[in-house]
């Protein structure tokens, strides 16, 4: 019965096949048994078209029949992978529960490109600098516990249990001989990037999460295709999701002239993304171990104001010049080793010696997390810098998701007296996401925060001010994405001059922003409320 079954099956999708190459038509026995003598004896020679489709059809309701017969118990066996396999967070995994119980089958196969944990992959290691590494963290540790005449730091003692988390838990040293440019214009940014590229003399690393081969990429590639010709190492790291619209051939093209590229998750097949869900959301520029960029930007012409759908582009980038661009250098090696399958740590002298003697600086850690990893150090950052408020937390995000804890947080600190200040844009790139973010805003916006909405254009600036003496700025958006699925990199800034000047740019946003307040909340629409409540709910799987 088994083998008449396989026969059957192997039969109709011959069939199929036939009816396809034939458009229906019936196949002479003589020219089929001429064509085809040494792959078939002319069985199927004669059959209609109707029985062709009609045994196909057949097999599908088999099959069919089957799968919806047996749906209860597969649907129990995925939910047992997705509970007991997997740690996962009780709202996402109910999240995951709920899918699967509205779109039986085919949610568990949107579980397996977007849900999978990656939790116990060690992706990123760097045995080679380990020891010399551990040795500037503990002893840096010991100053800071020490509390040394010339190591007391007013504006850093209110925060030496945060700098001591990241440097125990990251090993993030803690820089303090930095200059600190902040950039709120994307033409800014990229003019003075490019000026930055044309001084290389070493090496130009790039890592973005979305590059489009537009205006502004060819800009950049006209300097770094000279500078490749002039000796200098160009290295490209590139997301594969980000990166989707480019083509194969381009990265090739970039290669014959000398500049390395690296795709991060490529695509298995094609444009086929089993990793999906878990993007390099990190944008990173280091020159010469001298100068590092780190923020929101990525290179697009959109991130200039010339896209019509966004209009102008409000973001935040640091440029970087001391100490802190080791930190920045040491994630984009790390990164670049996993992508290319190379060791830099034992290429060539990238890392340079850090200074964490000198105080005539900004005081800076870098610190990053991804879903390789079970701490979720941004996350964390966020979450005592909330906790040790105690006047103002102004907060920009275009994407406002937060978990449990910081919306715990959040709300204590509100309860207690400390004005909290969130920023969104007026507008969605994603739907989903913006109405899920609108209905949380719309929780602090009734416990009293100060909610608003940019008007100019699109906020995609991330970070948080925290008192005017600290701010935390870089990749990481205030949601469960960034704190969970997404590989992202900060910078953590303990200095009051430029935690002002982050405050004084807030404040001229407020003038281009249109506040939510409770009356204005209360009376939304029914249409938006029920967009709302859809969205929350699908919120741990956005």
């Amino acid at each position: 019965m088994i083998i008449l079954e396989i026969f059957r099956e192997k039969y109709a999708i011959m069939s199929l096949v036939l009816l396809i190459r034939t458009q229906g038509r019936t196949i002479p026995r003589a020219k089929w048994i001429k064509g085809r003598t040494h792959r078939a004896s002319g069985l199927c020679c004669g059959i209609q078209s109707e029985e062709i489709m009609e045994a196909f059809l057949d097999n599908l309701r088999t099959v069919g029949g089957f799968v919806s017969g047996h749906l209860i118990l597969w649907n129990m066996l995925f939910a047992i992978v997705i509970v007991f396999f997997e740690r996962k967070e009780p709202r996402s995994v109910w999240a995951w529960l709920l899918l699967l119980y509205f779109i039986p089958f085919l949610g568990f196969l949107f579980y397996l490109l977007l849900g999978t944990d990656m939790h116990k992959r060690k992706m990123f290691r760097m045995k080679e600098v380990e020891d010399r590494l551990n040795e500037e963290v503990r002893g840096q540790e010991h100053r800071l516990l020490s509390r040394r005449p010339g190591e007391k730091d007013e504006e850093i003692d209110r925060y030496r249990d945060l700098i001591m988390y990241n440097l125990e838990s990251s090993g993030a040293m803690l820089t303090s001989d930095n200059e600190i440019k902040i950039y709120s214009d994307g033409n800014a940014k990229f003019d003075a990037l490019i000026e930055d590229m044309r001084q290389a003399r070493k090496f130009i690393h790039m890592e973005y999460y979305i590059i489009k081969n537009d205006v502004l990429f060819q800009r950049i590639i006209e300097v770094l295709k000279e500078k490749a010709q002039e000796g200098v190492e160009v290295r490209i790291l590139f997301d594969s999701m980000g990166c989707r619209t480019v083509k194969n051939r381009f990265w090739r093209q970039l290669n014959s002239w000398g500049i390395q590229t690296a795709e991060f998750f490529p695509a298995l097949l094609g444009r086929l993304q089993l990793r999906v869900n878990y993007r390099n959301h990190r944008k990173i520029v280091v020159i010469d171990n001298k100068v590092g960029y780190v923020g929101g930007f990525n290179v697009g012409k959109e991130y200039l104001g010339l896209d019509e759908r966004f209009g102008y582009w409000r973001d935040t980038h640091l440029r970087i010049a001391g100490g802190a661009v080791f930190g920045l250098q040491l994630r984009f090696i790390l990164d670049w080793n996993y992508a290319a399958e190379q060791n830099l740590f034992t290429a060539g002298n990238y890392l340079e010696e850090i200074n964490t003697h000198n105080q005539k600086g900004c005081k800076v850690q870098i610190i990053s997390s991804g879903p390789d990893n079970t701490q979720k150090q941004i996350r964390d950052n966020y979450l005592q810098l909330i906790h040790g408020a105690k006047r103002r937390i102004s907060i920009q995000t275009p994407y406002f998701i937060p978990d449990e804890s910081v919306m715990s947080a959040l709300m204590i600190a509100i309860r207690s007296g400390v004005e909290v200040r969130v920023m969104i844009p007026c507008k969605p790139d994603h739907p989903f996401v913006y109405w899920a973010t609108y209905s949380y805003m719309g929780d602090l916006v009734m416990a009293g925060a100060s909610c608003y909405t940019y008007d100019e254009g699109f906020l995609h600036s991330k970070g948080l001010v925290v008192d005017e003496e600290v701010f935390c700025y870089g990749t990481a958006n205030m949601d469960i994405r960034s704190f969970s699925l997404n590989f992202e990199v900060n910078a953590v800034v303990y200095d009051r001059g430029m935690a002002q000047k982050m405050t004084d740019l807030f404040a001229r946003d407020l003038e281009h922003c249109s506040q939510v307040t409770q009356e204005s909340y209360a009376s939304r629409s029914l249409k938006i409320r029920v967009r709302e409540q859809i969205c929350r709910l699908l919120s741990p799987l956005l």
